[in-house]
């Protein structure tokens, strides 16, 4: 999964928790009822996922340094803004609770093995690597541009109940 699709997941939580339609973070509006979701949406995800604010920004049609502001401003927002705080703690909490039943590898030889009975097909001579990474396990797909998508999907598809991110390295 993706930072961006991580970010994605997260604004599409904090949508549902609120009672906004899905995809109102992104809207050009300063209405506290939006503004405030989007804030902590953003925090949370600088926060826990350590997902770049020119990603954040991009999802959320803002500049960076906005996401940037959210981010400086979050401590006295907690402290002195009861909407936020209550917001902020409402999101947070649903969001740990999301990650908690994500499953994780015991060790890096799971992974591969998981990967493989998925039906990964891998190539000696790579075109492309596909780093897996579940939590502090990681694992590269040596793989060609043939069956680089089909292997994407798989990874998607097999990894889908874990707390995984990838990165498309080409060589």
């Amino acid at each position: 999964m993706t930072d961006r699709e991580k970010f994605e997941s997260l604004c599409d939580l904090t949508t549902n928790l609120v009672g906004l339609q899905q995809g109102s973070l992104s809207f050009r509006t300063r209405k506290q009822e939006i503004l405030v979701p989007r804030m902590v949406a953003s925090v949370i995800a600088i926060i826990a996922k350590d997902i770049h604010p020119e990603t954040i920004a991009d999802i959320i049609k803002k500049d960076r340094t906005s996401v940037i502001h959210y981010r400086k401003t979050h401590k006295h927002n907690y402290q002195s803004f009861p909407v936020y705080r209550e917001v902020f703690n409402k999101v947070y909490n649903a969001y740990l609770e999301q990650e908690k039943f994500k499953l994780v590898f015991k060790n890096r030889d799971d992974l591969i093995r998981h990967l493989i009975d998925a039906g990964i097909k891998t190539t000696i001579k790579s075109q492309v690597k596909i780093k897996v990474k579940c939590r502090n396990i990681k694992h590269f797909v040596h793989t060609n541009y043939l069956d680089f998508s089909n292997n994407i999907d798989i990874i998607n598809e097999s990894l889908k109940d874990y707390d995984y991110s990838i990165d498309i390295i080409t060589t």
